[in-house]
């Protein structure tokens, strides 16, 4: 009977993860969302309010969800301290890190042995967890003010940490906690890229309507990217060769090229995207219409607006995660 139910176990499972082709944070309804390629919605996962980002562990069997508390970064007040931990394949909140005093968990990375790192606004900061411990590790100077995304530099042994408030990117050494750079790249500094050689990081900075490329090694930019109206998220097309990015106040996805750091074009959407994800292939781009209750969905190759799906009423979807692979 053991065995039976098991199987029967393992099944179900299997049948869940066949269905969902796409995680999607719906943040005001704190929740999220599990739809299927064409937009049926199939399981939900109740998590903190307000929840904004979310990331995979290496094994992609769980997803880690930043409750920040608050719907906008700009808002007031002391926010949530949790991070939820959702099974992917149960479709189900299986846990939660106890964030403390440290409020308003943002942008997250994890690291190739399974440890998190993520910025949080409430104080000003980056911690690193334990999720299987369910614990923090530590604490960090995030060098400027307002932390918002975070990304990991070669080998996982930087934190490049996007200061909204400051207009900087500042280098967090994991092992030793030294800010070793600040980097000043622009107004409002948001997402970021790193390339596949790990040698160019590319940030937007969505007051001035650029994208700065930082030198790795060096520590420095070494030009700009000018874009359209807010860019905000930023994705790397498969080959390594075009920036994929949403421009927020614009209310468009925008390319640029690589090698000439020039903006090639717009796709159009219907309302203000939040976020930007690509598919494992890198044939298609998947954006968040947060006020909206929409999800666009566009074909890199062909840069043309391939369907929109509704979400329910409330939800206000932001960051996306592709289940496939």
């Amino acid at each position: 009977m053991l065995l039976r139910f098991t199987i029967c176990g393992s099944l179900l499972a299997i049948s869940l993860m066949a269905q969902s082709a796409l995680a999607i944070v719906e943040k005001k309804a704190g929740k999220v969302g599990f739809y299927s390629m064409d937009g049926r919605r199939v399981g939900e996962a109740a998590v903190g309010s307000h929840p904004h980002e979310m990331a995979f562990s290496p094994d992609r069997r769980f997803l880690y969800v930043t409750d920040n508390g608050m719907l906008w970064m700009t808002d007031k007040g002391a926010g949530g301290n949790t991070i939820s931990i959702i099974d992917v394949r149960q479709r189900r909140k299986t846990g939660v890190i106890d964030l403390s005093d440290f409020r308003r968990p943002h942008g997250i990375a994890v690291m190739p042995d399974g440890q998190v790192v993520l910025t949080i606004e409430n104080p000003f900061g980056l911690l690193r967890l334990d999720p299987a411990a369910r614990k923090i590790v530590r604490r960090y100077d995030s060098g400027g003010d307002s932390p918002h995304m975070v990304l990991l530099g070669p080998e996982a042994k930087t934190a490049w940490v996007s200061n909204s408030g400051s207009g900087t990117v500042a280098v967090v050494n994991l092992a030793s906690g030294v800010v070793e750079n600040t980097i000043r790249v622009g107004g409002n500094p948001q997402g970021g890229v790193i390339s596949p050689d790990a040698k160019q990081i590319y940030v937007t900075a969505m007051e001035d309507n650029t994208i700065a490329i930082l030198d790795v090694a060096h520590r420095r930019i070494t030009g700009k990217i000018k874009t359209g109206n807010g860019p905000a998220r930023v994705c790397l097309s498969r080959d390594g060769k075009t920036l994929v990015y949403i421009l927020q106040n614009g209310e468009a996805l925008g390319f640029a090229d690589l090698a000439s750091s020039k903006e090639t074009g717009q796709v159009p959407l219907p309302g203000q995207p939040l976020s930007v994800s690509l598919s494992e292939d890198g044939e298609t781009a998947y954006m968040g219409i947060q006020d909206r209750d929409k999800v666009a969905v566009v074909s890199i190759p062909q840069r043309k607006l391939l369907r929109v799906f509704d979400t329910p009423s409330g939800a206000g979807p932001d960051a996306i995660e592709p289940l496939e692979r």
